[in-house]
């Protein structure tokens, strides 16, 4: 048993098996392999319990992300969250007809619960930006396709909705090409003492709070739901969306910079 705790600190790899990480059935070919002791895939998942260990499933994180850039873009969200700036973060989502399917509670007489979807890859695009000192969400629907224009166009109307407070706004926001795009560059220029961009480190959605607000909206809006119909889907997530207009208490606390 100590020397199965032991190898189960590296990697299958590492000790000439297949495979990325260990399961019932890897340990029990090292175990047949190493003492000639041929141990089934159950007795070999209880003996992880024995050892403490535990079923997660792992945090995804995109292999050319670079860590360093990452903390260093962390440090900075800080300072930018003072009283004199209003911050916000900012994305694009498309939402899909045919929703989708998670776990739910059924009663104990039906054996195979079904869900039925629209058999269609129709989809409703939205802008969106969401403040994080109190949460208030603001989004445009976009019926024609993300892009410089579009982007700009949904720039503006943020810009004049923010400034009003008196306060400088900032805008976190991912990479996409368009939101580099030299069509808006002279008006971001021109506005940069109220208005400025942030551009997040690449590969990195994880730091963009607002992508918590869509995992919410799928949770409260899409999940285990039947929609025949595009407008219904419209109808669901812009009724939420309508909700978050003034400011949201979750929305301020799920996209808190910790």
């Amino acid at each position: 048993m100590q020397a199965v705790n032991v190898v189960l600190r590296r990697t299958p790899p590492e000790v000439g098996l297949g495979g990325n990480l260990w399961d019932g059935k890897t340990l029990s070919a090292w175990i047949e392999r190493e003492y000639a002791i041929h141990l089934g895939t159950r007795q070999c998942q209880r003996l992880f319990r024995q050892l403490d260990f535990r079923l997660r499933k792992p945090r995804p994180l995109i292999a050319k992300a670079d860590p360093e850039r990452q903390k260093e873009h962390k440090k900075l969200q800080t300072p930018m969250a003072a009283p004199a700036v209003d911050l916000w973060a900012t994305d694009e989502v498309h939402f899909q007809q045919h929703g989708s399917r998670c776990r739910m509670w059924i009663p104990p007489e039906t054996k195979d619960p079904v869900l039925l979807h629209a058999p269609t890859r129709q989809s409703v695009g939205y802008f969106a930006a969401v403040r994080l000192r109190d949460g208030r969400f603001q989004y445009c629907r976009e019926t024609d396709k993300f892009n410089g224009v579009t982007f700009f166009a949904f720039l503006k109307s943020l810009r004049s909705a923010s400034i009003r407070a008196g306060r400088r706004v900032v805008v976190i926001t991912d990479n996409a090409k368009y939101h580099h795009a030299n069509l808006h560059k002279q008006w971001r220029q021109d506005h940069a003492a109220d208005f400025a961009l942030d551009y997040l480190p690449p590969y990195s959605p994880e730091l963009n709070p607002i992508e918590r607000v869509w995992k919410l909206t799928r949770r409260r809006c899409l999940h285990n739901q039947y929609f025949p119909r595009l407008d219904d889907v419209i109808k669901a997530v812009e009724a939420e969306f309508d909700q978050w207009a003034r400011g949201n208490e979750t929305l301020r606390r799920l996209c808190a910079i910790t």
